[in-house]
Order: C-alpha cells, then sequence, then structure tokens
C-alpha cells in the first residue's frame, strides 16, 4: 500500500493545528449531532455505530471527555436543532490532483458555492460526483506516534492482526492501522484494550495512487486550496493524492 502522508503532514504543521483545536472541536461536535439524529436519537456508542466511530476521533484529537459528555447530552432525544445534512464534493486542484472534499451543512447553496470559489481561485476545478473518488478506496484508519520509541514495529504489526486489522504499515516513525469501515470500531477498542493510543483514529478516503507536483506556483497553490478548506467551517475533511 502507498505511503500514508496525513499523519506526516500534520506533524510538519503541529503549531497550526494546535491554534485550530477548538475549529476541529466544533466539526467533531457536528458529526456528533448527525450521528445522534441518524441514530434516532441515541447517545449510547454500544447502539449506535457511526456516534462511536467519531468518540474514537474525538478522543484521537484529545478532545476532552467532558466536551464530549457534553455535546452528547445536548443532542439527546430531540436534539439541538440543528439540520445539517452531508454533501460530498469532488474535483481537481493544480496539476490534476484529485480532491475530495467532505462537508456538513445547514445551506447547500452556500456550501456548493464556496466549494467552486475554493477550487477555481487556486487553479482547479470542481468535477461531477464521482470523477476522482474511484480512484480511493474508504478505509478505517488508526494512526499510532512512535516518535518516542515506546512501541516495537513487530510486537505492534501483531497487536493489530490479532485484533483484525487488514494492513499495516511502518514509515518512520509511525505506525498506521488499516481496517474496513465495519470493522473499524472493533478493532480500536481492541487496540486500546492493549493500552495503544492514536494520534488520529478515523474513515478515511485513502488514495489508490499519488500525484506528484513539480511546479512551484502548483506546489504553492495546492498548499493554499487545502487550507482554505479545510479553514471552511462547511467542511469536515479535505483528502487528496498529493504526494507531499
Amino acid at each position: 500500500m502507498s505511503g500514508h502522508s496525513k499523519w506526516h503532514n500534520i506533524q510538519k504543521t503541529k503549531g497550526a493545528q494546535d491554534a485550530k483545536r477548538a475549529a476541529t472541536f466544533t466539526k467533531i461536535a457536528k458529526e456528533m449531532i448527525v450521528a445522534v439524529k441518524e441514530g434516532g436519537g441515541s447517545i449510547d456508542p454500544a447502539n449506535n455505530s457511526r456516534l462511536a466511530t467519531i468518540i474514537t476521533k474525538a478522543k484521537a484529537a484529545n478532545m476532552p471527555n467532558d466536551n464530549i459528555k457534553r455535546v452528547l447530552e445536548r443532542d439527546a432525544g430531540a436534539g439541538s436543532g440543528e439540520n445539517y445534512e452531508s454533501i460530498t464534493y469532488e474535483g481537481y486542484g493544480p496539476g490534476g490532483v484529485a480532491v475530495i472534499v467532505e462537508t456538513m451543512t445547514d445551506n447547500r447553496n452556500r456550501t456548493a458555492g464556496s466549494m467552486r470559489h475554493h477550487f477555481d481561485k487556486f487553479g482547479g476545478n470542481l468535477g461531477a460526483t464521482g470523477c476522482v473518488s474511484w480512484s480511493f478506496d474508504k478505509k478505517g484508519v488508526l494512526v499510532i506516534d512512535n516518535s518516542e520509541g515506546d512501541y516495537e514495529e513487530d510486537a505492534v504489526m501483531m497487536d493489530a492482526m490479532d485484533c483484525g486489522a487488514d494492513d499495516f504499515e511502518a514509515e518512520e516513525d509511525v505506525f498506521t492501522i488499516y481496517t474496513t469501515p465495519d470493522d473499524f470500531n472493533a478493532v480500536a477498542d481492541a487496540m486500546a484494550a492493549k493500552k495503544y493510543t492514536f494520534a488520529s483514529a478515523q474513515i478515511e478516503m485513502v488514495p489508490q495512487n499519488y500525484q506528484t507536483l513539480t511546479d512551484e506556483e502548483q506546489i504553492k497553490n495546492m498548499e493554499k486550496l487545502i487550507d482554505i478548506m479545510e479553514d471552511d467551517d462547511d467542511v469536515q475533511n479535505v483528502w487528496h493524492n498529493w504526494d507531499n
């Protein structure tokens, strides 16, 4: 499997990411709202698998338990009143980089206009549904940061496989565990029971292959495109196949 670069990107911009913690928690809270509503108002992760996935993601993002509890209590039963819908946009960035943008919005016209503007502004273009998603695989992705050298690669790999993982990858001081979306919660729980902590844990769109950019202008515009997308309040996730 090709190298998974997202966690490395996060590491490189850790200071910037720390400054965005509040925004990250807001996005996760929005996902919880939708998960609770789609789960019939259930705030019990044992009976709401989508919610369980989001709680795992929240904990990996260091969202405090009190925050998680407060969001769930607020959204229990009738919910908080927000009416969000999930819409996925696909397109191409500079140099033909494939981009998938997962949004959660209460105004689809506003979001569609913003997505088109973002793509156009930085040398890309918004495409039709399915134009790039065929070249990505939806996978559960658990990332373990081993920069402190706490874990032995072979031991982590064996534990991951024993817990039901599909694949394991070691790259520098980062271990990445891949699962099917359906197995994500079970594998995450089993690894957590073995005292592993995750630097990142979520369902992702993983590229089947990667695109390299060599033109400095295209590189600069691709960075700006990702930044503006991730800063958009309607955007939950940005997936791409840029090998940076």
